[in-house]
């Protein structure tokens, strides 16, 4: 490596600002050079260049006004050869001579000795950065440079070096010579990977001390052209609206380059390789070789002709240099996008329909157009608009969604007596307005003609509903009114036929040819088919057409009011007091007509009989209320007719007998009938009110004594139940179910099955089925013990109870009508009868072995085996 010597510390350059340099401060970018307060930049140490100019950034900036200005500064190295030749890398040679030693080495530890022979230690030197090229083939260890200090003459020192990349991953890329300092790089370098490096140098003696201060050591990778220029997609995707001006923006493609940016080898230009189709030119697009953005360049884009663009990108590194750069390649997509600049065409000048009278909602008529723009996009969505020929609205157009026609629909009736066609002006259009510098076409509207059908049409009655007024009560086959329809078809010859379609009370009757209306009974005002006087009847009116039609009308008939109801005398029934003066009858008048053939009433007693008039008398309260009261001092108490004449106001006035059933009641002190007043009102007298209560408390008499009976047996019923003795076993008692049979006597009992039968065939045989209580369950035996042939007086008692104990446990034992078996023998015995134990008085038997058979002998050995005592 060689090495220039630039500059030392005596040269100076020189900055000025217009206000004297007062306050402003300056930094560069070098560690190697400062400037002073004056402007004036100075090297820190000696520094040593390996090319013949060095360029520096220079930047002042005034902390009051806080603004920043940066200038360029290079410096021209004069070059000074220290050396006569240089040894090739990777070889052995001997000791260095004094030239190479300057060239190649760095002396990072200094010392000097001033004129007294004093020696000042002055501050360490700044190593310029160490670049080392990427991808270099070797051969390695490869050595970059050598760094040593002045005193390894007078002591050994041993050379270290620390960092990311020596003794830090990525380790071992760099190493050092303990002894001779020399710095080595191990293996390629990829800038990519990593640009730089910062390592520390370390100078100790033998024993491990401290012998210089720690330098930095910088070591830059210099990049190489080693890697293409990659595209962020392969594909790219744009578009661009059609009819578009030349240098409109489509779109943007970026590459990107892994070396170095600020050098060549990241600097990428961008070209267009070819262009499909080449139509309506070769070159439509251009694109930015630095940025990469694509514009339109020509005109005549036209999304009808060419919908789509295929446009391959080149990007190219060492600035677009195709014989040095690398390259790569890309596909923009250029998509034309649609405008509106078609206008909708019908297909034909003229169209025509037919449509049926007294139809809605029916389409007449189809309307085809032809766009050439986006099908499906508002460019090309049609709408239609008739412009003349329907000023009464009867149509509508509506669009297709699926195929852009437009239906001519009915949404009000036509009436063929009123028109028989329609010509209709419609005009067409997108639902986005045309764009700019495009005009519609003469071929935008078209005529429609639309034929009216004539269809029979029902009868109707222009006047629906009717109303007539009239009294009831008008005789039968009085003529009400004439009720007829008209028939619209006035070019048809049609008859009309004449029916009844509702008449609640049959009080109707309608002439079938000219609709007359005519009573069929007295129409009664009263009557529960009224309703608020009117009386409502529907009639039908059908033609002789083809197919025939009909229509209804109501003919409504208000019912005037005559007095033809007398007034009926309300309550039916009233109580009173036998006394006159304490209490009186309030009474009114109902009548079924209305006003003015109502009240004011008038009330009066009848004359004949003539004891109403002498026992009764009535006062009159008002046009609708009067009171009826006891004339004499006192009335048998009973129930009285009493007759009263009611007449109305109506002209002629009418009038009604009413009977009241008035009770008359003894009263108490408040005027209220008594409870036997009411009994003695119904018609029974003293006597017999007497006899009823005597006979009530003879019945509640005999209900409570039976009473006490009932529950003095059941009490009985009870204490005999007690006296049954709890240890008596009630299979031994006959259960009663309230059989009455003559007694014991009466019943035939099978006493055969009481006894041990000799043989269990006759029920082992029997067929299964349900047995009697008194048949002996079929099962396995219980295994009772065995009786000794000769038995041990004391062995009795033990063998007594387990038979007992296995009774007890036997699933075969009682409840059932049979003898408790214990063992069966036979008809023999074995043992000796009994027999022998008599009474005799002969001393010559011992019977104290009886107590030895247990407590159950107890008794017997009491009697017997005392006796010589006695």
């Amino acid at each position: 490596m060689y090495w220039k010597e630039c500059c030392r510390g005596n040269e100076k350059v020189k900055f000025n600002n217009c206000a004297g340099n007062k306050g402003v401060r300056y930094e560069t970018n070098s560690l190697d050079f400062k400037v002073r307060a004056d402007g004036t930049m100075y090297a820190v140490h000696q520094v040593q260049m390996a090319s013949k100019q060095l360029i520096l950034m220079v930047t002042a900036w005034d902390p009051q006004t806080l603004g920043r200005w940066e200038a360029i500064v290079r410096f021209l190295v004069g070059e000074k050869l220290q050396h006569n030749g240089h040894k090739p890398k990777g070889r052995k040679s001997g000791p260095v001579d004094l030239a190479q030693q300057q060239s190649d080495t760095l002396l990072p530890w200094r010392q000097h000795q001033s004129a007294k022979g004093l020696r000042r230690q002055k501050r360490d030197w700044v190593i310029p950065p160490i670049n080392v090229p990427e991808n270099s083939r070797g051969p390695f260890p490869q050595q970059l440079v050598r760094i040593r200090s002045d005193k390894d003459k007078e002591i050994h020192i041993r050379y270290s070096i620390t960092g990311v990349g020596a003794d830090q991953p990525p380790m071992e890329v760099f190493s050092i010579d303990p002894v001779s300092g020399r710095m080595y790089v191990t293996r390629p370098m990829d800038r990519e990977e990593r640009a730089s490096y910062h390592l520390r140098a370390h100078a100790v003696d033998m024993n491990g001390n401290k012998v210089e201060n720690p330098i930095d050591l910088y070591i830059y990778v210099i990049d190489m052209n080693d890697n293409r220029p990659e595209f962020i997609n392969q594909v790219y995707n744009g578009s661009v609206d059609e009819g578009s001006k030349p240098g409109t923006y489509v779109m943007t493609v970026t590459a990107n380059d892994a070396d170095d940016s600020t050098t060549a080898n990241g600097m990428v230009r961008y070209r267009i390789v070819t262009q499909t189709p080449q139509s309506p030119s070769q070159n439509m697009f251009t694109i930015n070789s630095e940025t990469g953005d694509i514009v339109t360049v020509a005109a005549g884009l036209d999304r009808e002709k060419v919908q789509q663009y295929m446009v391959i990108v080149q990007a190219t590194d060492m600035e677009g240099n195709l014989n040095y750069g690398l390259s790569n390649t890309a596909t923009a997509i250029i998509t034309v996008t649609d405008v509106n600049d078609n206008p909708p065409e019908f297909t034909t000048s003229t169209y025509s329909g037919e449509v049926p009278e007294n139809r809605v909602e029916v389409v007449v008529a189809n309307l085809t157009v032809m766009d050439r723009d986006q099908p499906h996009s508002p460019n090309w969505n049609a709408i239609y608009r008739i412009i003349s020929g329907d000023p009464s609205g009867h149509f509508t157009i509506r669009t297709d969604p699926v195929t852009n026609e437009g239906m001519v629909t009915v949404v009000k009736a036509v009436d063929y007596e009123m028109n028989r066609a329609f010509m209709l002006t419609v005009m067409v259009s997108n639902q986005a307005p045309l764009a700019s510098g495009i005009q519609m076409s003469f071929q935008s509207t078209a005529g429609v003609t639309i034929s009216v059908t004539d269809v029979n049409e029902a009868p109707y009655f222009p006047t629906n509903h009717k109303l007539i007024r009239l009294e009831e009560g008008v005789p039968t086959g009085t003529v009400l009114t004439t009720f007829s329809a008209v028939d619209p078809d006035r070019f048809m010859q049609q008859a009309v036929r004449y029916s009844k379609l509702s008449d609640p009370a049959n009080w109707l009757n309608i002439n079938a040819t000219n609709g007359q209306i005519t009573t069929a009974a007295v129409l009664d005002r009263e009557s529960d088919y009224i309703k608020n006087n009117v009386y409502e009847a529907t009639f039908l009116a059908a033609d002789n057409g083809i197919p025939p039609a009909s229509g209804t009308g109501t003919l409504q008939i208000y019912l005037i009011d005559i007095n033809d109801n007398a007034p009926e005398l309300l309550p039916k029934e009233a109580q009173i007091c036998e006394k006159p003066n304490l209490n009186v009858i309030n009474i009114t008048a109902a009548d079924a007509d209305i006003d003015p053939n109502v009240g004011p009433f008038v009330f009066e007693l009848p004359s004949v009989p003539s004891a109403v008039r002498k026992n009764w008398t009535i006062t009159r309260l008002n046009g609708d209320y009067a009171q009826l009261s006891l004339r004499i001092m006192y009335l048998e108490a009973g129930v009285y007719d009493v007759p009263i004449i009611v007449t109305d106001s109506g002209n002629p006035p009418l009038y009604n007998t009413s009977i009241i059933k008035v009770k008359v009641c003894p009263c108490d002190e408040n005027g209220d009938c008594t409870t036997i007043g009411a009994v003695a009102a119904a018609g029974l007298g003293t006597g017999a009110i007497i006899a009823i209560l005597i006979c009530i408390i003879i019945l509640l008499t005999m209900v409570l004594l039976f009473v006490v009976w009932m529950k003095r047996r059941e009490k009985e019923r009870h204490t005999k139940q007690l006296l049954i003795d709890p240890e008596d076993d009630v299979r031994d008692n006959i259960l009663k179910y309230d059989e009455e049979g003559g007694g014991e006597e009466d019943q035939d009992y099978d006493l055969s099955q009481l006894q041990q039968p000799e043989t269990m065939d006759h029920v082992l045989n029997k067929a299964p089925g349900v047995r009697r209580v008194d048949e002996r369950p079929i099962g396995a035996e219980p295994q009772y013990p065995i009786r000794p042939v000769i038995p041990h007086p004391g062995d009795i008692g033990d063998f007594i109870n387990e038979g007992l104990r296995a009774a007890d446990n036997d699933p075969t034992a009682p409840p059932y009508d049979s003898l408790l078996v214990f063992d069966y023998e036979g008809s023999g015995s074995t043992a000796g009868s009994v027999s022998s134990l008599n009474s005799s008085s002969s001393g010559d038997q011992d019977y104290d072995y009886l107590n030895d058979w247990g407590p159950r002998f107890k008794k017997l050995a009491d009697m017997y085996g005392g006796g010589e005592e006695d």
